[in-house]
């Protein structure tokens, strides 16, 4: 038994779906026009959560502001979490007990420090 993949005769072949007759150029298409829009509404999605303390300009700068490091970071544990169920399990427990770690903290001094974190960020 071969290895390959069967042949398809040309007159049972369909016609390729997207701008390209080779569907491996159609997906390369599909692949990076979705990795633009997600960035886009990423993007979007974390101004929008900083604008209302911030302001749009600071907030804008804030987000961009973000180093190598974080951004690799994030890229990393969410490709972590959407690997496998027990990886999203373990992403969320993570998140989960930051957030409640952030909630036992001062709320004032939590406020404080994460002010002085992002004003720096958008500094840089």
């Amino acid at each position: 038994m071969s290895d390959q993949l069967p042949a398809i005769a040309p007159a049972e072949a369909e016609e390729v779906a997207g701008p390209s007759p080779n569907p491996a150029t159609n997906l390369l298409i599909a692949d990076v026009v979705m990795r633009m829009g997600s960035y886009v509404l990423r993007h979007g999605v974390e101004r929008a959560f900083l604008t209302g303390r911030y302001g749009r300009n600071t907030a804008k700068e804030i987000v961009s502001g973000r180093t190598a490091k974080q951004s690799l970071a994030a890229i990393a544990i969410a490709k972590f979490g959407t690997n496998s169920l027990p990886g999203a399990a373990l992403v969320g427990v993570g998140l989960v007990a930051k957030t409640l770690f952030d909630r036992s903290q001062s709320r004032r001094r939590a406020q404080i420090e994460g002010d002085a974190k992002l004003i720096e960020q958008a500094k840089d």
